[in-house]
Order: structure tokens, then sequence, then C-alpha cells
């Protein structure tokens, strides 16, 4: 019998599984359960992202891409991103296609990040930014956000925790789970920190179209001076609604996306070829959708902060994504407690706030991607929990 004890990787075993698919996972098992727990848009992908897919199976567009991405599909996410945000990036050396943002972190760390690096993880936090960091055999640093500042990265708190072996940023702004949002004097007082260093910055804004109020998103590349020291995240799961189309893009300098273009060939090859011709559609001739349901975010971003400020449990007004993230500490209950006992007890899921980071401790994570009926039904729920506490 093999001992599998002694022949994993350690550094897998060693990884804490997700926070957020642990509750999904549950709550998949139960009946009549309102899951807020997993942000994914209950929105369907726009009808002409579909018939592009559709027509580019018909014309039997199903063998490999470029390993980069379809050409036409990296002219138009240029394009996109000179028009929406005035970054400018060649569409053949400076952008790749990948599977969903996340291959765009993972290849982005890899390229850059040595074992005994230092990497600093702005949290609370998407939860795939440590392992990552740890699977390298570099050390995640943690930044400690807090709602009085609107779950913003400092620059105090950013010049505390640099050393001599920091290597690399990561900030993920709109925020998952807190719906902070960085504006540009936010922004340039973190560039006047980096200025003179060698540190890189994964940017992670993936949640780019979705921010409320008449500012919108402001990409940290497009700061003086950035560009160079800049990887941007992006894709099209969030504001498209194409989580299951799995498709995402990552810009920057061309010796770094060069590299991360090198281990995309070795880890996946190209991205899948359907969802190219359907994103080409999305960049070119969806605005006016993703502006459509920006706005039905918006609805239910308010709808929920009423809510939970009403029950007494309080909430900081998430400028960004389709997260709210109420304190829970008056409860009396662990984030994990709360959770668990809201689950059982009133069959709504949401995910414990330590999920992002220890410092997510007091706070549940909830999702409003999903519809107004829903989402009342569940703060009535949410509200019965919290009297009988």
């Amino acid at each position: 019998m093999i001992n599998y004890d002694k022949v994993l990787s350690e550094r897998a075993v060693a990884l804490k599984p997700s926070g957020i698919r642990r509750f999904f996972d549950i709550a998949a098992e139960m009946k009549e359960v309102i899951s807020l727990g997993v942000g994914e848009p209950d929105f369907k992908t726009p009808w002409s992202i579909r018939h592009a897919g559709i027509e580019s199976l018909e014309k039997g567009h199903t063998f490999y891409t470029a390993n980069a991405g379809l050409l036409a599909l990296r002219v138009e996410a240029c394009r996109y991103l000179k028009r929406r945000f005035s970054l400018e990036y060649d569409p053949k050396s400076e952008l790749i296609i990948t599977v969903g943002g996340s291959e765009g972190i993972d290849l982005c760390i890899r390229a850059l990040v040595n074992p005994g690096d230092e990497v600093l993880v702005v949290e609370p936090s998407f939860v795939c930014y440590t392992p990552l960091v740890q699977m390298m055999g570099a050390v995640p640093v943690p930044i400690v956000t807090h709602s009085a500042d609107g779950f913003r990265l400092t620059a105090q708190a950013l010049r505390a925790a640099i050393t001599p072996k920091t290597k690399l940023l990561i900030l993920p702004y709109p925020n998952n789970p807190t719906g902070g949002v960085m504006r540009r004097h936010h922004l340039e007082a973190i560039a006047e920190v980096l200025r003179d260093t060698d540190i890189m910055v994964l940017s992670d804004e993936i949640y780019a179209e979705l921010t409320y109020g008449e500012e919108r998103h402001v990409p940290f590349a497009a700061i003086d001076g950035m560009w160079e020291r800049t990887v941007t995240i992006n894709g099209f799961s969030k504001a498209y609604a194409m989580t299951g189309w799995r498709l995402g893009y990552a810009a920057g300098p061309a010796p770094v996306v060069k590299q991360m273009t090198k281990l995309h060939q070795f880890e996946i090859m190209c991205a899948p070829t359907t969802s190219q011709y359907a994103a080409i559609e999305a960049l070119k001739n969806c605005d006016e959708e993703i502006e459509a349901m920006r706005e039905q975010y918006d609805m239910r971003r308010r709808l929920l902060v009423d809510g939970f400020n009403r029950m007494g449990l309080t909430c900081f007004e998430p400028e960004g994504a389709f997260y709210v993230f109420p304190s829970i500490r008056s409860t009396g209950l662990s984030s994990n407690d709360f959770c668990m006992k809201l689950l059982e007890t009133e069959h709504v899921a949401v995910v414990p706030g330590d999920a992002f980071g220890s410092c997510g401790e007091g706070f549940v994570r909830v999702s409003y991607s999903y519809s107004i009926a829903h989402l009342v039904e569940a703060l009535k729920r949410i509200e019965r929990f919290v009297k009988s506490l």
C-alpha cells in the first residue's frame, strides 16, 4: 500500500481549502437554501455573445489558437482598455488571453516571484493570492485594511510593510470581499511609495466595470510612472456574466508578458477557442449590456446595505464589485459560527469573513449577484435569525 502522506507534495497538503467553496458545498446538499455565497452573476450571458460562440462552432472554429490567444481578440482587448481606461498596450507583445482571470494571477506570480521573496497581499481579499504565493515557496505578507478607511490600502500601511525582500504587491480593487474601491488620489499616494523601488504590482481589476457613483474605475497602470511596473488582470466573468466561459487576460510590460506566455504554453496551450470568439463580440458591442447589469447591481447593493444596517449589523457601503461585508460582532458569534448557525436554522448561505484573511473575522461576505426577490427573502431570514439570538 502506498503511504500518501509521504508521496503528496508538502506545499499542496499545507494549503487550506477555500472557505468560499466549503459553505457552497454544504448548501448544495440542503433543500430550500438561499445561497448568497458565490460571486457569480445571475444574469445570462448576453445573447449576442452566446450567438458569436455558437456561430464559431458552426463555422468549425474548434482548433487551437495561438498560445497568447486569437490576435483579433487581443486587438479588441487593447482597444477596450484604451477606450474605457486610457491604457495602451501592444496586442502582439503586451497582452495574453488566459483561462479566466485566475490563470492570469497565477502566471503573473510565477513569472515574477522566487522562493523566499516577500509578496504583499492586501487583506481582506480573494482567497487565491496567498496559496499561489505559498506554492512558489515565497512569503505572503498580509497588509490589513479597515472599514474606517473604506477597506483601502493606505500609503502608511504599505510603507510599513516593505522590506528589502519585497518583490510584488497584490492590489485587488475593486475589492472582493469588501467592495472597497481605490480612487485616483488613493492610487497616487500608493504610487509615491513605490516610485523609487523595484517592486512590481499585480493589479487585479476583474471588477473594473462594477463601480458605483459618478467616478468610474481608475487602473493602477494609468497612474503616472506605474505602467512599467504593473500587470493588469481583467476578464469576462463578472462584467459580461461569462463565468462558465473561463476567459480572462493579463496586460503588462512585454518582458513580463513574454515569461507569462511561456508558462502558459506549458500549462494550458491556449484558452478555449469558442470563448475567445464570443469575447470578441463582448468587447466590440456589449457596453450597453454592462451598464444595464451595473445599474441592477447598484439597486441590489443599496437594498442589502440598508437591510443589514436596519437589523443592527453595521455594514460598510461598498463602492464596487457585488459584495457587502457586514460586521456580525454585535451577535457575539464568530464568523464561522454565525454562518453555520444561519445555514442550519434559516437555510441561508453566506461566507465567513476570515476566509479572506484572519482580519476578516467578525464579518461575513454576502453577494448581491442574485435577484431582488432572492435578496429580499434572504434579508427576512437573516433578520429573523439575528433577532433569535
